[in-house]
């Protein structure tokens, strides 16, 4: 078997790393290399290692969020299988949507070049006792990873450690749950042992990184969709699902899961990693409290002066992006942002999370109370500005074919004077009625703002820039270690941490126990990790999701009506002395009628994948 060279070269160009020692790329000839003869060098060995990363793809920046199959965002555009999902209608010979940062054949291949990784790296006969024992360790936590994808959107899967050859019985029955998250706890475990020590690499897998996703890995499978005595008590689905080892735990302890998440959560707390302003005893002001978010969401790669670069600590395992690469995350406030701005409106944020941000004191927001509905983006909790556009929000300098000296983002429609005085009313330059582009507007009234690089120099519409995707970043695991001790009763300590994410951006502490602290947490955890891929699987393994992702979609109608004896000419701006606005929540189907069914809590096998395993058993809910 021969390994091609340039095969080794564009694994690691995809995955965005470098090693600073190039000599392997003195090969002669080439072209191509001996299998064999990459592991007899330490860069060669690296390069291989490094095309494992190509797995994450672009993080969680794809052109189709996993944002929008929650109740955080809606994808805009039609005709891309999102309504497949959301719908209910996916089966197993009708996927929908499925991004390659989960998909079954793309993790498995990179399971399989984790494998033969271990497997050889086990043998390698280069010398540099430290490069090996890191590449190892970061074999194992690729492994660990990718399993780790695998399970929490299909449950268990077949455990595969060898590497097959040519002509070999593929077919693999599925292991348990149990099985899976020991196999995942092991190969974490193994990969921190590895990396102690180790000097880190931005984007590279470390210690704390392991450490990290072995707490995430151990919080799931004390969630109680992981926890079968409960699943089945909250699901008849689940409950007539003849194997029910293949989505949870069907005996043991419980409280012993959840202090196993909590321990592997504090190992990570304690050591203080990149812990980014939790330190504090009570609250910034909200501009302090603004700022500090979109410092953590621009992740120290902003050039925008008003940010704090030393956030990018809060990352412990990210993507980053390299600027002479053309690569697709880069474009994500092209792919999401205002078509007022040439962009188009990928990922737009929908009204009940918009409706879930509190106002500065605490106070839940709500449309039956008439100063909210009044004023509703006025005095919220600070993260609501650092991750949704809205209508009359303050955004980057308009492109030159646009009228908008105030630089406001418009999203409703309002009464104007024409050059000859009538009135007329006009559709905003963010709306899909815009006179900039009219197809790629928002249908919610909302944008996403949060991991758009605000610089006001950066134009997105054909600039790119670097912000890092954070597969794991401090906070999670702060949230993590919160959860397990509220499972545990410790209520004290949970509630202590839990103030420590508020101070640090400018909300007022809780004094809340039992299950109003359980229910505080749920709601900070999701405004604080919004459109980070959490939600998705947050709302399935504590079985809120027909609640939740079941929701039907919200939008939000702007209307500005001119105050009596007022009046305003072309170009429009937002003004309140001006104008009444009258914000209309409205309940909208016809985009997406979206559902919830509990089948739906794990994703199918494809039918494809059944034929080629005859021992791989289907998810409930899909055998028809």
């Amino acid at each position: 078997m021969k390994l091609k060279y340039k095969s080794i070269f564009l694994i690691a160009l995809l995955a965005g790393l470098w090693s600073c020692d190039t000599d392997f790329l003195d090969v002669t000839p080439p072209t191509e290399i001996p299998s064999e003869e990459a592991w007899k060098e330490g860069p060669l060995a690296e390069g291989f290692v490094t095309g494992i990363y190509a797995g994450l793809q672009q993080g969680g920046f794809s052109e189709q969020m996993l944002a929008s199959l929650t109740d955080e965002a809606v994808f805009t555009h039609t005709g891309r299988n999102i309504n497949t999902v959301n719908e209910g209608s996916l089966s197993p010979s009708n996927l929908g949507w499925v991004d390659a940062t989960y998909g079954w054949g793309q993790m498995y291949t990179y399971i399989r070049a984790s494998n033969l990784a271990i497997q050889q790296l086990a043998t390698a006969s280069f010398t540099d006792e430290t490069l090996k024992a890191r590449l190892k360790g970061e074999a194992y936590f690729l492994r660990g990873y990718y399993y780790h994808q695998l399970i929490r959107y299909y449950g268990s899967v077949p455990i595969i450690k060898k590497v097959y050859a040519l002509n070999e019985d593929y077919s693999v029955p599925r292991n348990t749950w149990d099985e899976c998250v020991q196999l995942i706890v092991s190969d974490l475990d193994s990969a921190a042992m590895l990396l102690d020590g180790k000097t880190t690499v931005k984007g590279r897998a470390t210690k704390v990184a392991a450490q990290a996703l072995k707490s995430r890995v151990l919080l799931y499978a004390a969630s109680d969709l992981h926890d079968m005595p409960t699943a089945k008590a909250k699901s008849a689905a689940l409950a007539a699902y003849p194997n029910p080892e293949f989505l949870g735990s069907v005996s043991g302890d419980r409280k012993a899961r959840w202090t196993a998440a909590q321990a592997a959560a504090k190992a990570v707390v304690d050591g203080g990693n990149g812990a980014y302003k939790l330190n504090l005893t009570a609250p910034v002001t909200a501009a302090e409290g603004r700022a500090n978010y979109i410092s953590i969401a621009m992740a120290g790669a902003s050039a925008d002066k008003t940010l704090d670069p030393s956030a990018a600590s809060e990352v412990l395992f990210g993507r980053y992006f390299t600027p002479s690469l053309s690569e697709g995350a880069r474009q994500t406030g092209l792919n999401n942002g205002p078509n007022g701005y040439h962009n188009w409106a990928g990922n737009t944020p929908i009204g009940t999370l918009v409706d879930d941000y509190e106002l500065m004191d605490g106070t839940p927001f709500s449309w039956t109370n008439p100063a909210h509905a009044n004023a509703p983006y006025k005095n919220r909790d600070p993260r609501l500005y650092a991750t949704i556009m809205y209508d009359g929000a303050d955004w980057k300098p308009r492109p030159s074919d646009a009228k908008d000296p105030a630089n406001q983002i418009q999203t409703g429609a309002y009464d104007l004077l024409d050059d000859k005085g009538a009135l007329i009313n006009r559709k905003g330059l963010d709306t899909r009625s815009s006179s900039i582009e009219d197809w790629n507007g928002s249908r919610t009234g909302y944008y996403m703002r949060k991991f758009i690089d605000p610089n006001p120099a950066l134009y997105d519409n054909t600039d790119r820039q670097n912000i890092p995707w954070p597969f794991i970043r401090t906070t999670e695991v702060v949230f993590t270690y919160i959860e397990a001790s509220i499972e545990l009763g410790q209520d004290a300590e949970a509630l202590a941490w839990l103030n420590k994410i508020r101070f640090r951006a400018g909300m007022p502490a809780l004094k809340v126990s039992g299950a109003a602290l359980k229910e505080a947490y749920r709601h900070e955890r999701r405004i604080e990790l919004a459109y980070e891929e959490h939600r998705y699987h947050d709302a399935r393994r504590w079985m809120i999701a027909k609640e939740t992702l079941g929701r039907p979609l919200e939008y939000i109608n702007v209307l500005g009506k001119f105050k009596p004896g007022k009046s305003m000419k072309e170009p429009y701006h937002y003004d309140t002395t001006v104008y009444d606005y009258t914000y209309t929540p409205i309940i909208e189907k016809s985009h997406e009628n979206r559902t919830w069914a509990d089948k739906m809590y794990f994703r199918p096998f494809s039918r494809d994948e059944i034929n080629r395993n005859s021992k791989l058993t289907q998810n409930p809910g899909y055998d028809k």
